[in-house]
């Protein structure tokens, strides 16, 4: 089994920035008891790094990407960390290279066709759809998929608990990403009961 098809299994990945490293292995804790064995670290802190290697260390059986990654040195920390994929906001040429070479798993953020035919040409068929609500949701990619049949999209950005499942009605549609599973405000305070009742909320409802 692939892991974009273990990531398909899951359905769901929570998108963290992680502030203070001290939460990270309570935070995959939580996930892990609200039924989630999968997390995507965002590079925009400076712990992100050390977040990702604690998790990987103490929960090895967890899926964890690495988002917001913006160059090829920001991918090779990450995969060193212990990150089993990788994930970029927009199509970045330089860091999609540099991960087929590596033959690191990679899912580049898409919204227009251009991009999409862009992944295609570099072999790639899972990519995320960001920011999927802005533009266009679920129509927009039900659009996508009928030039387009192969690819398998991730959605990301405006994805929460009211649409999840109108995301994932969609044949071409594997997994969603959102943070509303981990938001800020519990996290920063150290809330990791809220956000294991937030999560198990959610894998409750895409499992529906």
């Amino acid at each position: 089994m692939t892991l974009f098809n273990r990531i398909g299994q899951i359905k769901l990945v929570p998108v963290i920035k992680i502030e203070d490293l001290s939460g990270a292995i309570p935070l995959a804790d939580a996930l892990i008891k609200g039924g989630l064995s999968c997390a995507e670290i965002t590079f925009r802190t400076s712990v992100a790094p050390r977040a990702i290697e604690n998790i990987r260390n103490e929960f090895p059986q967890m899926l964890i990407g690495a988002g917001t990654v913006l160059n090829p040195d920001q991918a090779a920390t990450a995969v060193k960390c212990g990150a089993d994929f990788i994930v970029t906001p927009g199509f970045n040429e330089k860091v999609v290279s540099y991960c087929c070479e590596k033959d690191y798993p990679v899912l580049p953020g898409v919204c227009t066709p251009t991009e999409i035919e862009t992944a295609l040409s570099f072999g790639l068929k899972y990519l995320k759809f960001f920011p999927a609500e802005i533009c266009g949701g679920v129509n927009m990619i039900r659009t996508l998929s009928a030039p387009y049949p192969t690819v398998r999209f991730m959605p990301t950005g405006g994805v929460s608990l009211s649409n999840v499942t109108d995301y994932l009605s969609c044949k071409s549609v594997f997994a969603c990403g959102g943070s509303w599973m981990v938001p800020a405000y519990l996290l920063n305070s150290g809330d990791f009961d809220g956000i294991m009742r937030l999560t198990a909320e959610a894998v409750a409802a895409v499992k529906a």
